[in-house]
């Protein structure tokens, strides 16, 4: 027996715990693409109205993977909104409204033709990683240089991983989405375990009362350098594709200690690119 409900809207077949009336997505077009696979409580669709088309994500619906209470994910959603305003950036999904509708909650961004990282997207993922180093290089730059700029925002990355990063193939644009849980500082681990994916948590987000600040987010950015070009958790220098320079910036970004890492992002980018500069 099947633990999900499937509906439709505009053919397009998606999955959730039990029905819910979409019929609100009409007043800003037709859906052509539905993400009912996160497990944040939200479900996301793809709209095109006209020549223009839009990302919607929307809270408040029983969404099949979310085992939390919709009015949570609807104050989570409505929280990121400010987050996406103070954190504009040529590389972040723009948002251009948010509002209370379909007795939920939705933010609407601009379309982009970006494809997911993520291992829930695995085509897209393999197409990036088929991608030669030299191009991910720059991918990772931009990710390095928009985590900086959180930082001088006054933020703190939270529950970043590949599922953040989108590439646009045809226009060579690297996307950030979903920063939801982007937070100010000073922010402290209220949870024990934070949400995000263990190949990208530092030792930090799995220990309660602990400072989560732009240390943790080097460890993030030395964790995102070994998904990009070695082994995700498998941190060896034999799994390693780059010079022997840029494997020792990374591992020092990954110190279990705090102290023994770059104690900034800039200082880490600055690191990082002198051993690039060793291999060209």
């Amino acid at each position: 027996m099947l633990d999900f409900y499937i509906q439709y809207i505009d053919r397009i077949p998606y999955k959730l715990k039990s029905p819910y009336d979409f019929s609100f997505l009409k007043k800003y077009g037709e859906v052509f693409k539905v993400y009912d696979d996160q497990d944040s409580g939200n479900i996301c669709f793809g709209v095109k109205n006209g020549d223009r088309k839009y990302f919607i994500k929307f809270a408040g619906a029983p969404t099949a993977r979310y085992s939390g209470k919709p009015g949570d994910a609807i104050a989570r959603l409505k929280s990121a909104v400010s987050v996406y305003r103070d954190l504009a950036h040529p590389c972040l999904t723009r948002l251009i409204e948010a509002e209370e509708t379909g007795g939920g909650f939705a933010a609407v961004f601009e379309w982009t033709d970006g494809e997911c990282l993520g291992k829930m997207y695995p085509l897209s993922r393999e197409k990036f990683l088929q991608l030669p180093d030299s191009t991910k290089l720059e991918v990772f730059h931009d990710i390095v240089d928009f985590h900086i700029h959180v930082a001088r925002r006054g933020y703190v990355a939270v529950d970043f991983y590949d599922g953040s990063i989108m590439y646009d193939f045809g226009a060579k644009k690297t996307i950030i989405c979903d920063i939801d849980c982007y937070a100010k500082r000073p922010y402290i681990n209220t949870m024990g375990r934070m949400w995000g994916s263990s190949r990208f948590m530092s030792p930090e987000e799995f220990t309660l009362g602990a400072v989560i600040d732009e240390i943790t987010n080097v460890y993030l950015m030395g964790a995102t350098a070994f998904a990009l070009f070695g082994g995700e958790k498998d941190r060896s220098i034999e799994a390693w594709r780059l010079n022997d320079e840029l494997f020792v910036v990374a591992s020092k970004a990954v110190n279990d200690d705090r102290s023994k890492r770059q104690q900034s992002l800039l200082e880490f980018k600055l690191e990082w690119e002198a051993a690039r500069e060793l291999s060209t």
